[in-house]
């Protein structure tokens, strides 16, 4: 490894690790209880999907035509089999009306917060903030922006 490379893996907090999945070492952010495996991830993805899906009343057979997939292939995403990409992410949130963060946010909680109570709050906040109208979006904004900067100076 390259001294900037080395110094980017100390100032980002990185820290190394195995997966399964691949055969060289990986670094990767800490989570709450260390950095998930991705094949994990991968199944936590298809769990919340899975909910979104049935949320909307649907099952497989009747989705996966609207994706233009067969019922085998989709099954594969929603068992953790397959690797989504976001396009596809993108694709299903617009079909059962979720929010691409929830998945993500399903996967990855550690990237909302140092701790599953802080995770958990922003992941709420944000949720909040989407269902907001316009103009109390703008609102809300203004007085982020406002605060941020008087913390900022």
């Amino acid at each position: 490894m390259t001294t900037k490379t080395e110094k980017y893996i100390e100032s980002a907090g990185l820290v190394e690790t195995r997966d399964p999945e691949i055969g060289n070492p990986i670094y990767r952010r800490p989570s709450f209880d260390g950095p998930p495996e991705l094949g994990e991830m991968d199944n936590q993805i298809g769990e919340a999907l899975r909910a979104a899906r049935e949320r909307q009343g649907l099952t497989r057979p009747e989705l996966a035509p609207l994706l233009g997939l067969t019922t085998q292939v989709y099954g594969r995403y929603e068992r953790g089999e397959s690797k989504m990409h976001v396009t596809r992410l993108v694709h299903l949130s617009e079909l059962l009306d979720f929010s691409p963060f929830d998945l993500l946010f399903a996967a990855a909680p550690h990237l909302w917060g140092a701790s599953k109570e802080e995770a958990e709050l922003r992941h709420r906040l944000m949720k909040h903030i989407e269902e907001l109208p316009l103009d109390k979006a703008r609102l809300l904004l203004g007085v982020v922006e406002a605060f941020l900067s008087t913390q900022r100076s």
